[in-house]
């Protein structure tokens, strides 16, 4: 299943096309490389939509500042190890092949790359209502482990 799941945001990527420049966000300790961003027939909370699809690399010992998502985060840990937990939620340790959700809004409190040599690639698909200019939002007094 997290094979298949891999393979199809691998499809998706490559049909969506479009790869845009990579936009380095140094407060929030990760490199976000936007690969597509394509309108879909969907709606979300009654909204028109859109999927953009990231490619995030955190280096060793990294870690990005708590946040939120502007729609649903579907997952894909190309390489290395990840740290993530939701809210209260316990922290949870995904390694490379393995995929997690994100509910929309929900505050995404710990995001880190555990290992002191290997960084971590994650493929990301958002969705999001077509409006949003920015589909990551930093959350201002949320509690990090």
């Amino acid at each position: 299943m997290n094979r298949a799941f891999g393979a199809l945001a691998m499809i998706c990527v490559i049909g969506a096309g479009g790869i845009a420049a990579a936009r380095h966000d140094e407060k929030a300790g990760a490199r976000v490389i936007p690969l597509s961003r394509r309108d879909i027939v969907e709606k979300l909370d009654g909204k028109d939509a859109a999927a953009s699809v990231q490619e995030v690399v955190i280096e060793p010992g990294g870690r990005v500042a708590p946040h939120r998502h502007a729609g649903p985060v579907f997952g894909y840990v190309l390489e290395g190890e990840y740290e993530h937990a939701l809210g209260d939620d316990p922290v949870t340790n995904y390694k490379a092949g393995d995929t997690f959700y994100e509910p929309s809004g929900c505050v995404h409190r710990v995001t880190r790359n555990p290992s002191a040599k290997a960084r971590t690639r994650l493929l990301a698909v958002v969705l999001h209502p077509r409006d949003v200019e920015k589909v990551t939002v930093p959350e201002r007094a949320a509690k990090e482990d």
